[in-house]
């Protein structure tokens, strides 16, 4: 259902932690140094290269040669400086698993001997930072001599071990739970998890386990099995992506077998129930020629099948007064992407305190496929998605990223599930440590399916209001927010930053069953924004106040939210 995901949680182990481990550096005599000082501030960014050392072009120019990789696998917490020598930081570091070398070294697009190709070290450096069990990967020249050029490979771990309870709110809805999950599994990057969560729609017994890197190559293995409150859900995929720019190939299988009960949603509330069992498979191969002048370009070809039956909930009081219609789609498919190589670096864009990589080239990705009853499907279809996104420098300080996306099925000459998104974000850097972002985006539906609802409410975006507050065939939000990176790292434990903020928003068009739309929806807001610098466990903690300026009664004249997001 559109507007609908799965709940982020605000993980308390690593806030409450914080809490405790002050208390503990308050309470302990002073010549007992057990935590960094409240007031500590983040220290000065390291350099990252020997301004002795030829320049980039230089070493191309002169055919250099990789010579020695050496690693420098850094701990949670450095104890040979002064303000993080202490003893909690030596118990932190001692509990800790450091990622091995191996597993650093497998993710590398270089290796001694190599011809030193300045892309190559920038973009292997983007795939750590990608990873959820490193804090900030750099790759630099260290030293060059007889044509050779040495590269140090430095790394810092995040603490990926949660044992703990998590707990968030939006829209007037609690969420929470309880699990063990380890993102680093004995620091070879393998994530494994268990545990139960409450969430929104339904409760969850979990187990979980990915490999992103199956017997040190490429391939990507992860599967999860769900018993939920409202039925069950099992997944598995093996994946081989394009994991760089110059990928040569990709291959993969997904397989995922779903039964849950799903709402139709108004003003907040459910309105209607009905029984989902959701199956889907795909299988698929791509080829590239590989990077030339700053473009790529991919074609895939695969085969899918997506089985979708609805009914009635057991035990339900009532039916359902809007059940939607099986539907079997199996069709062949082709997809082409072009991709233009223009990534850049940047620091309190999205995150506080973190290299942030953005691109501000092109994507542009296509997919057209056929749904015939000789493939097993109950209709003929021609199924289609794209998309394109962009980054535009309009100076030194502005930039804007633009985003399209479309789906939709024809079927008998007519649109069938369409969706359409845009996006645009501005981002205007004001100083270091202020950010001014302005963001619009819009979902538009044609023809769609019983099964699908845009939505609009306190979940995705318009922070004042009830989740899933209003429905349509389309809506539009606006937001305008001012970012405030601060230097307080307090205990050196997690990074500090504010935001003032402004959303408007409105659906258009009627849901079956919901109230018409209330027209122009606005809120006020503030919030505290702390950045999880030594956890893997939750990248920006918000803690937002949001007041609601429109809406009818039933709306609360303040809304609090708790969760936890990939961003700021």
């Amino acid at each position: 259902m559109v507007g609908i995901g799965r709940p982020e949680h605000a993980y308390l182990p690593v806030f409450a932690l914080g809490i405790a481990l002050a208390w503990l550096a308050v309470s302990a005599p002073a010549e007992s140094k057990v935590l960094p000082s409240v007031n500590a501030r983040i220290p000065p960014a390291e350099a990252t290269r020997d301004s002795s050392l030829p320049s980039d072009e230089e070493l191309v120019a002169q055919g250099a040669r990789i010579g020695e990789i050496r690693f420098d696998a850094r701990d949670l917490f450095d104890t040979e400086a002064h303000d993080e020598e202490t003893s909690l930081s030596r118990l932190g570091n001692r509990l800790h698993i450091t990622t091995r070398q191996s597993t650093i070294e497998d993710q590398l697009l270089f290796k001694s001997g190599d011809v030193y190709r300045p892309a190559l070290i920038e973009e292997s450096a983007r795939i750590l930072r990608d990873t959820r069990y490193l804090r900030d990967a750099v790759i630099r020249p260290v030293a060059f001599h007889d044509g050779v050029v040495d590269i140090a490979v430095t790394t810092q771990d995040v603490w990926t071990f949660n044992p703990g309870i998590s707990f968030g709110r939006k829209g007037g809805a609690n969420t929470g739970g309880f699990e063990l999950e380890e993102l680093n599994f004995l620091g070879t990057g393998t994530q494994m998890g268990i545990g139960f969560v409450r969430g929104v729609d339904r409760d969850s017994k979990f187990i979980k386990y990915r490999d992103r890197q199956l017997g040190s190559s490429w391939w990507d293995l992860g599967t999860t099995y769900s018993d939920n409150s409202d039925g069950r859900l099992a997944a598995f995929q093996l994946d081989h992506p394009f994991y760089s720019l110059d990928s040569r190939w990709a291959a993969g299988v997904s397989l995922l077998d779903d039964q849950r009960t799903d709402s139709r949603y108004d003003l907040g509330e459910v309105i209607d129930q009905y029984a989902t069992h959701e199956k889907h498979a795909t299988a698929y191969w791509g080829r590239s020629s590989g990077l030339h002048d700053d473009w790529v370009r991919r074609l895939t070809a695969g085969f899918s099948i997506d089985d979708l039956a609805f009914g009635a909930v057991p035990d339900a009081l009532a039916p359902p007064a809007l059940l939607p219609g099986d539907r079997r789609l199996a069709y062949p498919w082709v997809g082409v992407e072009w991709l233009q190589d223009a990534f850049y670096t940047a620091r309190n864009r999205d995150q506080i305190e973190k290299t942030e990589d953005y691109s501000l080239g092109w994507r542009i990705h296509a997919q057209f496929g056929y749904a015939g009853t000789s493939f097993g499907s109950d209709r003929n279809a021609v199924m289609m998605a794209g998309g394109l996104s962009k980054g535009l420098s309009l100076s030194e300080r502005q930039s804007l990223n633009l985003l399209l996306d479309t789906s939709a099925r024809l079927e008998n000459g007519n649109i069938a599930g369409g969706l359409f998104s845009a996006e645009a974000r501005y981002y205007f850097r004001q100083s270091p440590r202020r950010t001014l972002v302005l963001d619009l985006q819009t979902t538009a539906g044609t023809n769609l399916d019983a099964d699908q609802q845009i939505l609009l409410g306190g979940d995705n975006g318009l922070r004042g209001y009830p989740l899933r507050y209003q429905a349509g065939d389309g809506r539009w939000l606006f937001t305008a927010e001012q970012r405030l990176f601060t230097n307080w790292y307090p205990f050196q434990l997690f990074n500090v930053g504010g935001a003032v903020f402004y959303d408007m928003g409105a659906t258009w068009g009627r849901d079956p069953l919901g109230t018409p739309s209330q027209g122009l929806l606005r809120d006020v807001g503030f919030g505290l924004r702390l950045g999880s610098s030594r956890s893997a466990l939750g990248n920006v903690l918000h803690i937002d106040v949001a007041y609601p300026l429109d809406g009818d009664d039933s709306v609360r004249k303040v809304q609090f939210l708790i969760e936890t997001k990939k961003s700021f």
